[in-house]
């Protein structure tokens, strides 16, 4: 099961995900994203065990929507499938938040 919640920056805002970007579940990731009203998003991944095909298409779909999109904190599982689907060149990836205030909207 995904878990996002939402935490907004200035323009931005951040969506804290746990457990796995899966098919069935990935839903929960491009709903908080359209609801949370910014065109600029970053993804915190680095509570997210696994990520299959399903959730490689919903991050490229969120970019493709026209969202700003930066990749944060990937365990090496994911970063590794990233890299072998070539997501890396595509989106960026970061290592770390931008400091900012406590979460403040949770979505399932």
């Amino acid at each position: 099961m995904l878990t996002v919640t939402l935490e907004k920056l200035d323009e931005a805002v951040v969506l804290h995900c746990a457990g796995r970007i899966v098919r069935g579940d990935e839903t929960a990731l491009l709903c908080a994203a359209s609801r949370s009203n910014a065109r600029e998003v970053m993804v915190d991944l680095e509570n997210v065990e696994s990520i299959d095909a399903a959730g490689i298409g919903a991050l490229v779909s969120l970019q493709a929507a026209g969202f700003w999109l930066q990749l944060i904190n990937p365990k090496e599982t994911v970063r590794e499938l990233l890299r072998v689907t070539q997501v890396d060149s595509i989106l960026e990836i970061g290592e770390t938040l931008p400091h900012s205030p406590l979460p403040t909207q949770a979505a399932a």
